[in-house]
């Protein structure tokens, strides 16, 4: 049975809200009557303002420090870097792998129900990609946080607008208009789905309080 929040409204936190992800579901939290409180965890204040928004400023690295705030319905983590702007492995581990799992057992040990975490298609913690291998082992270790509900997403190339502009995604955002439509049957978890809709995903389910683990390949969430 599905069980619908629609006579309170609840506390968010979101991770990574500057993201292509997190900027898109901050903006639809806010607008939700669902959530009556939106807090999100950042490095630096978003040039953002509304009613229902409050900012955290913290260091990751500290994260335990800030664990009294980790409350509420549902986290979200957004959290990921790029080679590019984090070349150093050990550093990129802490955000793509420490960072959302120490969130997620900050959230079991305060009550929080919800956990959503944007994970990548074809994770896998047996994997020779230091990114895929990295995403698996993030999913494998939160499947033993004993989080109530969690929910997996696993979107394929991700398009939409982002503050800093990627060339290599721009181009292959355009290489993937021609590819998507031959992605068909078993093959269309790796079309490419617009930031925006794996947020919207993500929102949805969040009103879902049924138990258990949950696995969003892209076909999956345009399904949503």
């Amino acid at each position: 049975m599905l069980l619908k929040l629609t006579l309170m409204a609840y506390k968010a936190i979101i991770a990574g809200a500057s993201g292509l992800i997190g900027s898109n579901l901050l903006k639809i939290l806010l607008n939700k009557p669902e959530y009556d409180e939106v807090l999100v965890l950042v490095r630096k204040e978003l040039p953002v303002q509304h009613k229902k928004l409050v900012q955290l400023i913290i260091n990751f690295d500290e994260l335990p420090q800030y664990a009294s705030a980790i409350t509420g319905h549902a986290v979200f983590s957004c959290l990921g870097t790029t080679k590019a702007q984090t070349p150093d492995k050990s550093t990129y581990r802490k955000i793509d792998h420490d960072y959302p799992l120490q969130l997620a057992q900050l959230a079991k040990q305060n009550g929080v129900k919800h956990f959503h975490l944007v994970s990548a298609i074809g994770a896998n913690e047996n994997s020779s990609m230091f990114y895929l291998k990295l995403k698996g082992e993030l999913e494998t270790s939160l499947r033993h946080v004993g989080l109530d509900v969690l929910h997996i997403y696993q979107p394929s190339m991700l398009i939409g607008d982002r503050d800093k502009t990627r060339f290599a995604e721009k181009v292959i955002g355009g290489l993937f208009k021609v590819i998507d439509p031959l992605l068909a049957g078993s093959l269309k978890k790796y079309q490419s789905i617009q930031g925006s809709r794996v947020a919207e995903a993500m929102f949805k389910k969040s009103l879902d309080d049924s138990p258990g683990i949950f696995i969003h390949t892209t076909d999956k969430i345009k399904k949503i």
